[in-house]
């Protein structure tokens, strides 16, 4: 590991396990708590001061939300009939301080943006953010307020005129994405479960932005059953280029871990290594074309004791320039403490699952659903950043 305590800021406070939709809802806090103790276990957070944050204002929240939306998420917890906006729901169950809570997670990925903002660091991680399903006037997909919108909202008013997100979730990054939709200062770009197979069932390729923006909404939908080599090729075959040829002037990121193979509630094929290598990957990328700011968010994952934590341990690692080899065994007190809440459950050995990650570089051609992807992906959006979707070399 590095010595560099100031890598980064990450973002934490125990009051934001209190976005809890309940029950057996699958977006179980717990994840988080589990996450933050793996990674104190292993002496990542050895001399990181954690930023607390402060729940964003109405005024923050109205840069993506509507008013009438905020009043009813405030008053919903209070009402005994349905409040619609998404509310009420399976998915986004109405629960005690919904508001605070959410307003509170909005809060961490805002004083995320305001620490690179400042030039304290020039990363920092907010793993309890990353509900990117979020809309203008509901909710949708376990997400109440929409944290990274609003960052980067914030962002583009307080000095930053470039903004590139990034999100790996297996989910389409749909919030986030209509958010900025027809805004040419946003670079999106989605890499998903191919739409067809999975909610939301938005993401195609065709969905390029509007207007002055076309061209900086780029969805990148994969195959059911994609694994981490093939997965990585096609990140690696349009990503970087894109990034090169927009200039952000910082990379904010949904790093969503339900692409892992043990999710329940998607169909990809990737493992806890694999994660580990696209955190990497990111933080190479901001390095090389976004002054090396980056603020990262957490988002899904629904394996919540032999998946989340570790991977999003390896995220806090790698951003805080720590990073874990994959063969290091899991701390026996955090094993034990795991097993005092679920003994019968099976827990990994290490930090990592032991699956390949290397891959052979996109060349042209294509001999599987994944080069399709990458090869329509390139055609419908290089050329509107001046690139050649038939060069490898771009």
């Amino acid at each position: 590991m590095g010595d560099r305590a100031d890598a980064a800021a990450v973002v934490w406070d125990p009051a934001l396990l209190g976005y809890d939709l309940g029950g057996d809802h699958p977006f179980n806090p717990v994840r988080l708590e589990l996450t933050i103790r793996l990674a104190r276990a292993l002496g990542v957070l050895d001399g990181v001061e954690f930023l607390a944050p402060q729940p964003a204002d109405d005024h923050d929240l109205e840069r993506v939300h509507d008013g009438g939306y905020l009043a009813a998420v405030k008053e919903a917890p209070g009402v005994s009939w349905d409040v619609g906006h998404g509310l009420g729901t399976s998915d986004n169950p109405v629960f005690d301080r919904m508001h605070a809570a959410s307003a509170l997670v909005v809060g961490g990925s805002l004083v995320a943006a305001k620490a690179i903002a400042a030039g304290t660091v020039d990363r920092a991680v907010s793993i309890a953010g990353g509900l990117h399903h979020a809309m203008r006037d509901r909710a949708a997909g376990f997400c109440v307020y929409n944290d990274c919108a609003v960052a980067i909202s914030w962002l583009l008013d307080n000095g930053f005129d470039r903004v590139a997100y990034i999100d790996v979730d297996v989910h389409h990054g749909d919030g986030v994405q209509a958010a900025f939709y027809d805004d040419p200062r946003v670079l999106t770009v989605s890499l998903h479960q191919h739409p067809a197979t999975l909610w939301p069932g938005t993401g195609s390729v065709t969905e390029l932005g509007t207007g002055a923006a076309q061209g900086t909404s780029v969805n990148i939908p994969l195959p059911p059953g994609t694994r981490d080599p093939a997965w990585l090729r096609a990140f690696h075959a349009t990503v970087p280029s894109l990034l090169a040829a927009f200039r952000p002037q910082v990379l904010v990121t949904q790093c969503g871990v339900d692409t892992h193979e043990e999710d329940p509630l998607a169909d990809l094929s990737l493992s806890v290594d694999g994660h580990r290598e696209i955190y990497r990957t990111l933080r190479d990328l901001a390095n090389r074309h976004a002054g090396g700011k980056w603020l990262a968010t957490g988002g899904g994952g629904y394996q919540l004791l032999r998946v989340v934590p570790r991977s999003w341990t390896h995220l806090l690692a790698t951003a805080l320039d720590r990073d874990i080899p994959v063969d290091t065994p899991l701390p026996a007190e955090w094993v034990s403490t795991v097993r005092k809440a679920a003994p019968r459950a099976e827990l990994p050995l290490s930090m990592g699952d032991h699956r390949p990650t290397s891959f052979e570089p996109w060349g042209g051609g294509i001999s599987d659903p994944v080069d399709t992807a990458i090869h329509d992906v390139r055609a419908a959006v290089f050329p509107l950043h001046g690139l050649d979707p038939d060069d490898p070399r771009d």
